[in-house]
């Protein structure tokens, strides 16, 4: 691997930031998030390897292709965070570093979101900063690169 390469997995619902309750996770959007992402893993010689779905096989198939092929993950899996562990089990098989991210602060919401299945597996986890905790999780990744 000549360039170190970042997956950012995002799941279901998180294809409407932007407008959907912007009270809860703001008026960034999708699109807007990865362009910052790039942007700053760019600075640290990273790229970056966009997904989204909303289907769950779609995102373990992708967390299974980043083995060999990248450095880390850094991953939002939205409600599939309270209720996959298949995500988790993908996560744990491919022996990469992973940051959970979150938009809200999933403890201060309803009591079925405070438990993720993911943060066992995860290096770091970011929740409640908005889009800047991307933005942190990749200065995290790039820390344990250099």
């Amino acid at each position: 691997m000549t360039e170190r390469v970042v997956l950012l997995v995002n799941g279901p619902n998180l294809n409407l930031l932007g407008t959907r309750q912007p009270e809860v996770y703001g008026a960034t959007t999708l699109a807007e998030i990865e362009a910052a992402v790039t942007a700053l893993a760019a600075e640290f010689g990273l790229a970056v390897r966009a997904v989204q779905s909303n289907h769950e096989g779609v995102l373990i198939d992708a967390i299974h292709a980043a083995r060999g092929e990248c450095a880390g993950i850094i991953i939002n899996p939205g409600a599939y965070s309270h209720t996959s562990i298949a995500i988790r089990d993908a996560l744990s098989s491919v022996d990469l570093p992973v940051v959970e991210v979150h938009l809200s602060n999933i403890h201060a919401r309803e009591e079925f979101r405070h438990h993720s299945f993911v943060s066992a597996v995860a290096d770091a986890v970011i929740a409640g900063a908005g889009p800047a905790g991307y933005e942190y999780a990749v200065r995290h990744l790039a820390a344990k690169f250099a």
